[in-house]
């Protein structure tokens, strides 16, 4: 948190209060007292509101959310200007355009217009209109850019509205509490605090409180913004951590898990893989022809048929030649 001392406040002039008969009595809590004529605020409860509004602010934009700064006051016109592109938020800093909340999508069509003309500034179309249309679109662009130059890259309504003055804003506070938007707002003595979420009691019309009041609240979204960023980083860190893990526990389990020598061990295990060795040697059936060529009587016909056993003619029964009977 950024560290503002009850010194910088005195010497910013932030205890100032208007004359004390244009003040609010509903301010009076915040009141230290009258002096020469005008209040004095009690610095103590300044500081406590800031402190609140500062830590809301910083949760805000650490979520994501967004702030539009809002300061007419020809104080306060660019230092809220300054502030709001320090810190990287939209800002309304000329004439508040009624509807600029409440009837958002309106305003939006004229963004588009000033955008468009900017465009065609930058690429030089524009030079193919006649000049008195070109003439025409410069005002219309400088009108535009006054107004709405703060907000045209603002792509939907904002999540915080930071005030200057809430008494000479009272349109866009208005418009803030119809739509459910917190207001952040140094709030003067003349100020009604009603509808003021965070209200932060001090001088609302000196260069010096307000350029250190919007300061505090664009640090303070700067913070946010800083938070956001390390919280994206340790997540985005982890998430990486826990896919790096996942990853090595898939290839951990790849060479430990027995799934991969399964059709080997199902080969050589499983006695569907032997059923035709076992069955060839085992089966009477896969036997009866080497059986039936051993012992059927019709294989050896030829040897035991009856006409090729039939005795062959005896030479010695045969009637000797009388040579041989000598």
């Amino acid at each position: 948190m950024t560290q503002v001392t009850m010194r910088q406040m005195l010497e910013a002039g932030l205890h100032f209060g208007h004359q004390t008969r244009r003040w609010n009595p509903k301010m009076k809590p915040y009141i230290y007292g009258p002096r020469n004529g005008i209040y004095i605020i009690n610095l103590d409860a300044t500081m406590r509101q800031f402190k609140k509004a500062y830590n809301y602010m910083v949760d805000v934009t650490a979520n994501g959310g967004t702030v539009l700064f809002v300061g007419t006051k020809r104080q306060g016109q660019e230092i809220i200007a300054e502030q709001a592109e320090r810190c990287g938020m939209y800002f309304v800093n000329h004439r508040w355009l009624g509807g600029m909340m409440t009837n958002f999508q309106t305003i939006k069509h004229s963004v588009e217009r000033l955008k468009k003309i900017e465009a065609m500034q930058e690429d030089g179309s524009i030079n193919r209109f006649p000049k008195k249309e070109v003439l025409q679109m410069e005002k219309q662009r400088i009108k535009l850019n006054r107004s709405l130059g703060g907000i045209k890259n603002m792509r939907s309504l904002p999540d915080v509205l930071f005030v200057i003055d809430p008494k000479k804003e009272e349109i866009a506070v208005s418009e803030a509490r119809k739509l459910s938007v917190p207001v952040v707002a140094l709030t003067d003595t003349n100020c009604d605090p009603d509808g003021i979420d965070y209200l932060i009691p001090g001088n609302d019309d000196a260069i010096r409180s307000i350029k250190l009041l919007t300061s505090l609240m664009a640090d303070a979204v700067l913070e946010g913004k800083a938070r956001r960023g390390e919280e994206e980083a340790v997540s985005a860190g982890e998430m990486e951590a826990a896919m790096l893990k996942e990853s090595e526990g898939q290839a951990a389990a790849a060479v430990e898990s027995p799934a991969s020598p399964a059709p080997a061990a199902a080969a050589a295990e499983s006695p569907e893989s032997t059923a035709p060795a076992a069955a060839a040697v085992e089966s009477p059936e896969s036997t009866e022809p080497a059986a039936a060529a051993v012992e059927s009587p019709e294989s050896p016909a030829p040897a035991e048929s009856p006409a090729s056993t039939e005795p062959a003619p005896v030479e010695s029964e045969s009637p000797k030649s009388p040579d041989q009977a000598e």
